[in-house]
């Protein structure tokens, strides 16, 4: 099983994943036996200082690689023949996301936003247990944790349920395990009204797009029954909230 691990940062999360250290959560944590664990970085003021804490990264052994989305973005868009039109507004929250689809030489890709966190809890070998479910079944193009435990909800979405995992329609970009080769294909192209549900100044988001795909050819998304992940916003960095928030977060 060959299986990419990747997290992104921009200007208003770096510090925090990187400084401070959330990073080392997911890399560590579940990405620990990845065949790669890799950092996208994303529309930062300065790149050379971010790049340094990354390279301390790789040299501490938490990191593979980390590359700058800027640097791929064109290529990326026009392998999936996408332009930045079509994206609208949703190009910012979109293009990390393809430029780390278009790169990725591993069989397997597990994304996590850079403010999307497991719980501690979980097995370390959940991401081979989702690899394992990709394998076996052909209409399952995602499998995720359940978002913010909300493990009522999960059961309400699905169309039927299995011991571990609720299956259903649904895609969100702040985690999810694919097959690489399925979201190379050109897949970004679809419409659907149910993805009309989509915040409107996201435009025609990533996330929107690949909901779209999976509604009109019928593939599930498979949400674990046992385990999630959290997601929240970081603060400013040197606000009040950020300054508390890093005294109560060390890692």
């Amino acid at each position: 099983m060959a299986l990419t691990v990747e997290t992104k940062v921009w200007e208003k999360d770096w510090r925090f994943i990187l400084k401070q250290g959330s990073i080392k959560k997911v890399m560590l944590g579940l990405g620990r036996s990845a065949t790669k664990r890799l950092l996208l970085i994303n529309n930062v003021d300065r790149p050379t200082e971010v790049a340094r804490y990354a390279d301390q990264l790789i040299h501490d052994g938490i990191l593979d690689d980390y590359v700058f989305v800027d640097d791929y973005a064109s290529a990326a868009l026009n392998f999936f023949k996408i332009s930045k039109e079509d994206l609208g507004k949703g190009y910012y929250y979109s293009i990390a996301e393809l430029v780390s689809i278009y790169l990725c030489e591993t069989d397997y890709l597990a994304h996590f936003s850079g403010d999307t966190i497991a719980q501690d809890s979980m097995p370390a070998d959940w991401l081979n247990t989702a690899v394992e479910l990709l394998q076996e079944r052909e209409d399952v193009s995602v499998v995720n944790l359940a978002w913010d435990s909300k493990f009522s909800e999960v059961d309400k979405d699905a169309i039927f349920l299995e011991e571990s995992f609720a299956y259903g329609y649904g895609f969100s970009d702040q985690m999810y395990v694919i097959r690489s080769a399925e979201f190379k294909d050109h897949i970004y192209s679809y419409s659907h009204p149910e993805s009309d549900r989509y915040p409107k100044y996201g435009g025609e988001l990533f996330e929107k797009r690949v909901d779209s795909w999976m509604r009109v050819e019928n593939r599930l998304r498979a949400t674990s029954r046992k385990w999630a992940y959290q997601h929240s916003n970081f603060p400013t960095w040197n606000s009040l909230k950020g300054i508390l928030w890093r005294s109560l977060n060390q890692y």
